[in-house]
């Protein structure tokens, strides 16, 4: 059942895929409920006094976008902030580092040039294709490769850049799919082609439905593994440094765009 509330009382939510990417941002919540959405785990709470909302997506785009709508649908919030790990593309990039979705990119994406049978296969022979948004100038759903961050989302996450010391933090792009890549050719072909630094699971998923729904939304993910040190299992001990520059971000854009 949708719940109706008033335009002073529109929560930001805040987003992330598992408990170990959720928990330290819920310990910062008073007054907090939880308020499941069928079998995703969402908590309600305040922040310094403004009104948040805490969900659990699980891992996947499916996932990531039905969440996405039901919370618009429930809480019609003023942004959603999707934050946690990703593996990194970008060869300069080191774990604790932060990448901010100044855009996100579906990776997944993309058609194959024609070849005939048994001619092989060519796994770069790629053409970009995007996927279905609201685009709000054009007034259609419009297919588009790459989805920019809110300008002041990502204002107030440049604004507390500082804040942060376990790592670096760089405005760039944030790659979505279905699939965990850990060949170190493949990753940085994706580099290149897409421009990608990081892969993750949620984060151009949950763009698509906010632009549909006409919601600002910012992806932060925090670098938890990279195949270009030999590191393909992840570190989760990122999680927590990443929901803390993520409550930064929050309390910032809270006190001055709402």
């Amino acid at each position: 059942m949708e719940q109706q509330v008033t335009d002073d009382q529109r929560p930001l939510v805040i987003q992330g895929a598992m408990d170990v990417e959720t928990r330290v941002i819920e310990a910062a919540l008073t007054e907090a409920e939880e308020e499941p959405l069928g079998h995703y785990r969402c908590v309600r709470g305040r922040l310094d006094g403004y009104p948040v909302v805490v969900c659990e997506t699980q891992w996947g785009m499916a996932n990531a976008a039905a969440v996405t709508a039901l919370v618009i649908a429930r809480y019609h919030p003023c942004a959603i902030l999707s934050q946690g790990t990703a593996g990194a593309h970008n060869p300069g990039l080191r774990n604790y580092d932060i990448v901010l979705g100044a855009r996100t990119v579906n990776e997944s994406a993309w058609q194959t040039k024609y070849a005939a049978r048994g001619a092989g296969i060519d796994p770069r022979a790629l053409k970009q294709l995007g996927v279905f948004a609201w685009n709000e100038q054009q007034q259609a759903f419009v297919q588009e490769v790459y989805h920019a961050g809110d300008k002041a989302l990502l204002a107030a996450a440049e604004a507390v850049r500082g804040s942060y010391t376990q790592g670096n933090v760089l405005a760039g792009t944030i790659g979505t799919c279905d699939s965990w890549n850990c060949e170190a050719d493949r990753i940085l072909f994706l580099h290149e082609f897409y421009g990608s630094d990081v892969e993750e699971m949620e984060s151009d998923a949950v763009a698509q439905i906010c632009l549909n729904f006409h919601v600002p939304f910012l992806a932060i993910r925090v670098v938890s593994n990279s195949v270009f040190d030999g590191d393909v299992d992840w570190d989760l001990d990122v999680g927590p440094a990443c929901q803390r520059y993520a409550l930064s971000v929050a309390k910032e854009f809270l006190t001055h765009h709402t």
